[in-house]
């Protein structure tokens, strides 16, 4: 087996460089060109560029990201099963997402202690301040203490579970490759970008890479790819196999018809709510401190846990996303929509691998995206206005009192200031071959050529109510699986 990786490999994790190693609460800030695609997306009608980082190392962007290790509800996966994909129930997954997981704090039925994954939560001892007026907050509110988001059934205010005990990032490359690299039937190869698929008719026989300034092609019996939900439709419709519209407009031959490549497009829409506080309260960005979210349904939803709201207790700039970490400037609260109706598009603009493709989310897009959203913002305030946090808080930075002075008004802010949660999915959507928006077969298999499957985030049939991060790791195992057995 032969794994190619554009970005760097280390093959010792003592030489992790800090940014790869460690999980700091600035998040995806400063993460440097060498790790990081760089990707940019437009969030809607509104304009506006939002930057995308992605893990461009081995390790993919499990070993760049926030850590969180949030599973999604029973009811995402069903309804996976639901639309054609019946090896996609939650009860069938279940398995996967025990192998792959060692959570320290709980066992049981729902949970794995033996996997390559760890997973935690900060305890209440270590939980900062304002973390601590969050979870009060929350529970003045009416929201239910919620000790374990991974239980299927959980709901309200409770610690985060997170891969990175010690403050190390267990991303695939510690948790699966690393003690595999002895193997011998193992080859890892950084610095090699795939340019594009090479067929024999409609059969993937091998890749084209470049590496050290020379192209090649790489043959093998099985193609796989595991480059993202921006990567894998990028080399989909590089190599002719997309929307015909799309390959014929830049004279790509077509392999394949796959109108569905690069569309149905899923994220997290998101804001940013955030206070300055008072001069007298300390604020270390070493310190991870994301600890504490809140799982609620909207108003009127009967999507059970469509919303999530995140504790920031150390916040640097809003503006500085994608660039060097600025000064702490006080606490956020993270709100999202955790099961957005609104879907973008991802288009290939060039026959040059290394343009990046078009990617517009279209979000908010859905009148009922936007009124979650709202509702969650007036949340976030509302909590923010507990005695607990009086301590700690000195004046609100965005949105403003006159954001906030109307349902207009802040849905102008929303609209404005509204970006991703990083967990583009769904851009290679699976479903049988009878839906003709499906790009895989429940197995990863590209419908319409031979000896090529995905497995990744892109295969998504639409986002989870969670993070992405542990989701992506089950759909990798489920695949292998598939593949084991022949499917």
């Amino acid at each position: 087996m032969l794994l190619l990786e554009a970005g760097p490999d280390y093959a010792d994790r003592s030489t992790l460089p800090d940014q790869i190693r460690y999980g700091y609460g600035t998040g995806l800030r400063g993460i440097e060109s060498v790790h990081n695609w760089s990707f940019k997306g437009v969030r809607n009608r509104s304009g506006g560029e939002v930057p995308i980082p992605r893990g461009r190392v081995v390790g993919g962007s499990s070993a760049v990201n926030g850590q969180i290790f949030l599973r999604g509800t029973p009811e995402d996966y069903d309804a996976w099963a639901a639309a054609g994909n019946d090896e996609w129930a939650f009860e069938k997954v279940l398995p996967y997402f025990r192998k792959l997981e060692n959570d320290t704090d709980f066992g049981g039925d729902f949970h794995g202690r033996e996997g390559p994954i760890a997973c935690r939560r900060f305890k209440r001892s270590e939980w900062l301040g304002p973390t601590v007026a969050f979870y009060d907050a929350c529970r003045s509110n009416g929201f239910p203490d919620c000790p374990d988001h991974n239980a299927p059934d959980s709901t309200g205010v409770g610690p985060v579970p997170l891969n990175n005990p010690g403050r190390i990032r267990i991303s695939t490359m510690i948790g699966y490759l690393d003690p595999a690299r002895h193997r011998l039937n193992l080859t890892i190869r950084g610095g090699c970008q795939v340019k594009r698929i090479v067929f024999d008719g409609a059969c993937a026989v091998g890749v084209e890479v470049e590496s050290g300034g020379a192209t090649s092609v790489v043959y093998g019996e099985q193609i796989i790819l595991s480059a993202g939900p921006i990567g894998s439709p990028h080399l989909l419709m590089l190599s002719g196999i997309g929307p015909r519209d799309q390959l014929d407009g830049l004279g790509i031959a077509v392999i394949a018809e796959r109108p569905g490549v690069g569309q149905n497009l899923r994220d997290h829409p998101s804001v940013l709510l955030t206070w300055r506080t008072r001069p007298d309260h300390p604020l270390d960005p070493s310190i991870y401190s994301d600890q504490l979210c809140l799982r609620y349904t909207a108003t009127g939803s009967r999507l059970r846990n469509d919303m999530i709201i995140f504790m920031t207790s150390v916040a640097v700039d809003h503006d500085a996303i994608g660039t060097q970490p600025s000064e702490p400037i006080g606490v956020r609260m993270r709100a999202r929509v955790n099961l957005a109706l609104g879907a973008g598009q991802l288009r290939v603009v060039s026959l040059d691998p290394r343009v990046q493709p078009l990617i517009d989310y279209n979000f908010l897009s859905s009148e009922f995206d936007l009124v979650r959203l709202r509702e969650a913002a007036r949340i976030s305030v509302r909590l923010a206005s507990h005695p607990s946090f009086a301590p700690y808080l000195d004046s609100m930075v965005d949105p403003t009192e006159l954001d906030l002075a109307s349902d207009d008004s802040l849905d102008e802010w929303l609209k404005r200031r509204v970006t991703h949660g990083h967990h583009i999915s769904g851009t290679c959507r699976m479903g049988p071959a009878s839906d003709p928006m499906s790009v895989v077969d429940q197995h990863g298999r590209i419908h319409g050529v031979d000896n090529l499957r995905v497995a990744d985030a892109s295969i998504m049939h639409d986002c989870i109510r969670a993070n992405t991060n542990v989701t992506a790791m089950m759909i990798g195992e489920r695949v292998a699986s598939f593949m084991r057995a022949g499917s």
